[in-house]
């Protein structure tokens, strides 16, 4: 497994996504925000970790399109 900084993975025994921030041989360095917004950051072996499938929040799209028409309708009055 190939990683590089900015990758987000995962344990492999599952949880939350991880950003793979720094790599030195076979230890990974991840941060990650928790649950109340506390920066997380932990070294890791590469052999815990595999590559995370991220899907985009729908709920996050749906806002940017809401913003995007907001500003539409400002601009046009």
């Amino acid at each position: 497994m190939e990683l590089k900084a900015g990758d987000v993975v995962m344990l492999k025994s599952g949880g939350m996504p991880l950003t793979v921030a720094d790599i030195d041989g076979d230890d990974i360095e991840c941060v990650w925000l928790g649950e109340e917004g506390d920066l997380f950051r932990e070294t890791l072996p590469r052999a815990v970790l595999e590559i995370a499938l991220v899907i985009p929040n729908e709920h996050e799209d749906d806002e940017d399109e809401e913003e995007d028409e907001e500003e539409a309708h400002a601009k046009v009055a």
